[in-house]
């Protein structure tokens, strides 16, 4: 979602607040904008579109100040226009908002009651007026600060400026991440620590609650009833990458084929292939005692958490209770002292996700949290965490995060059943040397499929509509390959389990649909090649994702059948992931689309 920046600092902030915010083009956004104080004065610039309109504008028109704040914005309460982008005045007060007032409605109405005047649409706008208000009283800028955040309902993280306050910033968090960054004589505000990285290291999250006030040499931070508190600082990893997508055309193809690596490094985290054995210490959640485990994510997370649905299931024997978050949280699921629960977040920010975590929480359940960022949210308010070591993945369609989360769930579910007694040494041991060798079959994969993907997509890429197809393992995938299409492409696709072909899909079979259809040789090949049939008796275009096995066994004319290698069960959805990203990775790129920033679409959402 949008993106925050803040610098008390001691030279031009102008440039550093957009550079700053090029690192956070990965949440998506429509807008974007900077204000500074220069001279006891307020200035800023505003444009619509991507950040080098934005560029342009300060080129044409620049900026002084060493403060200032910075904001890219996705659109949530009005269209993404120059008057409804960040930062928002009023009165001598700047402000910049991630996430939603709720209660934006009446307040508004309130203010203009007592002669406000409102430029935008926005939500945010109601923040400054009420700073303004409260200022207008002569209360202090701590004291208006406090009285505006006891009256907003919602979600939103914020950073303000007082132009009658030319060295401090003023932060608050109450969902959406803010982190506080400390320099040598100046101090930074953002939304996460990729943001900060080029300023510093060292890194203090705020707290649900907290709210700050910065200054060049000193951060004081405040919780909800307005009590001084202290928050610890650590060391960021936030500064060893490098946003860049090196010989790539995209940040999606670079993500796509990083996955060999990435996976590699969280399989070499969780297991240890020597001794053939995950090494995971299962105290973390007492899966042998467990009668249930509950998990939730939302989007390609929620699909990679169904994949553990069916490991958990299968190898752990464990009932899994999976739903996505949106739904979860508002299901009143009952729970109990012997259920645990899992959630699954690339960002470890997102809003339904976490407060299906509160949920869960506040209910007594120990919490697991698959994360790729340690010191997100969600895994701040976990009991156990399980990171995915992706990196910072910034296209907006998740790659290489996926195939990491289902790392993670792979060695998860391993060790439950180790703990439960239901998966042997034996056939634990087969499965690490299963996944030892899953990196080396990726970049086959890669080396071998590409060329043939590439020229099929060129042919996806004139249709209007798409069906995947999938059983077990593969259907979830199936879920997956539509949603990657969609996102990136938009072109229409829908996911089903191939058994539910004929109760209602079916009706869609012409020579105008592609079907894809992701059979590996297991246990369900042979009820999806009756699928496929049905498929082609209707004249539909078969596209096959198969591996030698199932290549062999069929002589049903395809409109392509892709070919991987023959491997366990539990490595085959990581592997067959791959073609599926490619497929809408090429399709894409033909459509001629934004592939890394498709729109409408956010990278972390961190509003309901």
């Amino acid at each position: 979602m949008c993106g925050i920046v803040g610098i008390v600092g001691k030279r031009e902030v102008a440039p550093l607040l957009v550079d700053a915010l090029k690192r956070l083009e990965y949440r998506g956004y429509d807008s974007a904008g900077v204000a500074t104080i220069h001279n006891g004065k307020l200035e800023r610039r505003r444009a619509e579109g991507k950040l080098i309109n934005l560029d342009t504008r300060l080129g044409e028109h620049p900026l002084a100040g060493h403060i200032g704040i910075g904001h890219t914005r996705w659109a949530t309460h009005g269209a993404p226009t120059e008057a409804n982008a960040h930062p928002h005045f009023s009165q001598g007060v700047a402000v910049v908002h991630n996430g939603i007032i709720e209660n934006f409605t009446p307040l508004r109405a309130e203010l203009i009651a007592n002669g406000a005047v409102f430029h935008s649409q926005t939500d945010t706008e109601v923040v400054a007026q009420l700073l303004t208000a409260y200022r207008s009283q002569g209360l202090s800028p701590r004291e208006a600060m406090q009285k505006t955040l006891g009256r907003l309902e919602g979600a939103y993280a914020l950073a303000i400026l007082f132009e009658d306050q030319p060295d401090m910033i003023m932060g608050a968090r109450s969902g959406p991440p803010l982190a506080i960054g400390h320099g040598d004589g100046e101090m930074f505000l953002g939304s996460d620590a990729i943001a900060l990285a080029p300023f510093t290291d060292e890194i203090t999250y705020l707290d649900d609650g907290d709210w700050a006030v910065i200054t060049r040499d000193s951060a004081e931070i405040y919780d909800h009833d307005g009590a001084l508190v202290e928050r610890s600082s650590q060391i960021s990893q936030g500064g060893v990458y490098v946003v860049d997508k090196g010989n790539h055309r995209h940040f999606m193809e670079k993500e796509i084929y990083e996955q060999p690596e990435v996976v590699s490094h969280t399989l070499s985290h969780y297991i240890d292939f020597a001794e053939g054995r995950v090494k995971l210490d299962s105290s973390q959640i007492d899966f042998a005692n467990l009668d249930r485990l509950a998990m939730s994510a939302c989007g390609t997370a929620y699909y990679a958490g169904l994949i553990g649905k069916y490991w958990f299931e299968r190898f752990a024997r464990l009932p899994v209770e999976i739903d996505v978050a949106s739904e979860f949280r508002y299901r009143e699921i009952p729970l109990s002292g012997k259920m645990a629960a899992l959630f699954i977040s690339q960002s470890g920010e997102t809003a339904d996700t976490l407060a299906s975590l509160r949920y869960c929480r506040d209910n007594g359940l120990t919490i697991g949290a698959v994360v790729n960022v340690r010191e997100s949210t969600i895994a701040r308010e976990s009991n156990a965490v399980f990171p995915t070591l992706a990196g910072p993945e910034i296209g907006v369609a998740s790659t290489k995060a996926f195939t990491c989360q289902l790392s993670v769930l792979a060695a998860l579910a391993m060790i439950a059943g180790r703990a439960r007694g239901t998966l042997s040494s034996e056939d634990e041991a087969a499965m690490v040397q299963a996944l030892v060798e899953l990196p080396r079959l990726s970049n086959e994969v890669f080396h071998a499929v590409q060329p043939q993907i590439e020229m099929l997509s060129r042919e996806l890429s004139r249709f209007k509509d798409v069906l995947y197809l999938g059983r077990g393992t593969s259907f979830p995938l199936a879920l997956e390959g539509a949603l990657k299409l969609k996102e990136i492409s938009y072109i229409h696709a829908e996911g089903y389990a191939a058994g539910e072909l004929k109760h209602g899909p079916i009706a869609l079979i012409d020579e105008n649909m592609p079907v894809i259809v992701i059979a590996p040789h297991d246990r369900h090949f042979e009820k999806t090649v009756s699928n496929m049939q049905e498929v082609a008796a209707r004249g539909g275009q078969i596209i096959l994702i198969t591996d030698e096995k199932g290549a062999a066994a069929t002589t049903l004319e395809t409109m392509a059948t892709i070919v991987l290698p023959v491997v366990d069960e539990i490595v085959a959805p990581i592997l067959y992931a791959l073609p599926v990203q490619l497929i809408a990775y090429h399709t894409a790129v033909f459509m001629g689309t934004d592939v890394d920033q498709p729109r409408n679409l956010a990278k972390s959402v961190t509003v309901e």
